[in-house]
């Protein structure tokens, strides 16, 4: 019997910015504690990321306690986690959904336009404004915070370590930006996990992740390049849209750790093709 095992917490307090590892994690309905509740937008409200933005990439994050620092370059910015709300209700754009959010501080917003070389504004989503997961994909009604689109993300090692095997240069997990990471699987098993637990959290495997030219900037270097997205679509694509990773919802709201075991309670079939 497979020993799976949960290896890797990682959130992503401010969408597309850098990402923060974790030994424990508190799982909430929108994705995990403090992940994505913080958004960049531009002048007209829309949500900025790495795809078009790769330089989001050079700003690193740290928490400690209820305090947020952001890094760039030489330079931080300290934040709360969870920030009071002076300012109202401010309508912005996410893919096709638009959500009401709060901006943070005006100063937080002119300290992010300088280092970016543009104007945005740093928006904060509460636990309580709403943004429903498409409902094909719902199990219980749920929500998710500024995520793409769904409140967690898990990959395999192996996946990595199988797509690394077909790389001239690895790759290094941060390119694909999951919340979960776990060891002792077979490449690309999660594309098959419908029920599953980790520790005593149970998960709903709800769809594969299709993924986008922010895997192919370099978190390091800001620097964009033809990998791995090139290999990936040469074995993980299907109907045009090239496949990494299985997006999830969560039944309930337990923590969950680094070390937890996992244990698959239902699966779906696997349609992807994969090369030998």
């Amino acid at each position: 019997m497979k020993d799976l095992r949960l290896s890797e917490i990682w959130i992503y307090p401010i969408k597309s910015l850098g990402g923060i590892r974790l030994s424990s994690a508190k799982v909430m309905e929108k994705g995990l504690q403090y992940d994505r509740r913080f958004m960049l937008v531009d002048n007209e409200g829309k949500f900025m990321t790495q795809r078009v933005y790769p330089a989001m990439a050079l700003f690193k994050l740290s928490m400690h306690d209820s305090t947020l620092t952001v890094q760039y370059q030489q330079q931080t910015l300290t934040l709360p986690v969870i920030p009071e709300i002076h300012t109202p209700d401010t309508t912005v754009q996410i893919w096709d959904n638009t959500v009401q959010a709060h901006e943070v501080h005006p100063s937080y917003s002119q300290w992010f336009s300088e280092r970016l070389g543009l104007s945005c504004r740093l928006m904060f989503f509460p636990e309580k404004n709403e943004r429903p997961v498409d409902p094909q994909y719902k199990v219980n009604d749920e929500h998710v915070s500024f995520a793409d689109a769904y409140p967690f993300l898990i990959i395999g090692q192996s996946s990595l370590d199988d797509l690394n095997s077909r790389l001239k240069e690895p790759v290094p997990m941060n390119r694909f930006r999951p919340n979960l990471v776990f060891t002792g699987g077979e490449p690309y098993e999660e594309d098959t996990w419908r029920n599953f637990s980790v520790g005593q959290n149970e998960f709903v495997g709800v769809k594969p992740c299709a993924r986008c030219v922010l895997t192919t900037v370099n978190q390091d270097t800001a620097i964009k390049g033809a990998e791995p997205l090139k290999t990936l679509a040469s074995y993980r694509n299907r109907n045009n849209k090239i496949y990494f990773g299985q997006n999830l919802v969560a039944i309930n709201h337990f923590p969950i750790q680094v070390g937890d075991s996992i244990n698959v309670l239902s699966t779906v079939a696997n349609h992807m093709i994969a090369i030998p």
